[in-house]
């Protein structure tokens, strides 16, 4: 399972003109879900993200987790992070999990994130969603489980 976060002052999601998500300062996460992932692996990655130390302390270093700082989290579905890239000129996707299994990792790992964390919204599963954020630093990573 992947994650990209991005460390935001702002972050929401539109599907159809109408915002399902969005948070304030926090992370803005798009999520890939590969065939050989499972709730471990979503346990994992939920780890990391909640404590992965991103935010700057008093001193200007990156020594503070989401959860230090209770800021918000966005989780966003994107299949693409699964793309193989390495030849050709088109993204082959034979490396993300089916929909089935995508929607349920996501799903699993959306409720986790709600009981583990005070602040947490996220995108549609399978819909086509705009997304707006403004990256700070920017601080982006991509986590693997």
């Amino acid at each position: 399972m992947k994650g990209l976060l991005q460390r935001v002052r702002g972050a929401r999601v539109d599907v159809a003109g109408e915002t399902v998500g969005a948070i304030d300062q926090g992370l803005l996460v798009l999520v890939g879900v590969e065939p050989q992932d499972t709730r471990a692996s979503a346990d994992k990655l939920l780890h990391k993200l909640l404590n992965y130390r991103v935010f700057s302390d008093a001193n200007g270093k990156m020594n503070l987790s989401l959860s230090d700082v209770g800021g918000g989290l966005l989780l966003v579905s994107q299949f693409t992070l699964a793309a193989d890239t390495r030849s050709g000129m088109r993204p082959s996707f034979s490396k993300a999990a089916p929909p089935a299994l995508g929607a349920e990792l996501f799903e699993y790992l959306l409720a986790l994130a709600k009981t583990s964390h005070a602040t947490v919204a996220s995108g549609q599963f399978g819909a086509d969603m705009q997304v707006q954020l403004v990256n700070d630093g920017p601080v982006t990573f991509l986590l693997e489980s």
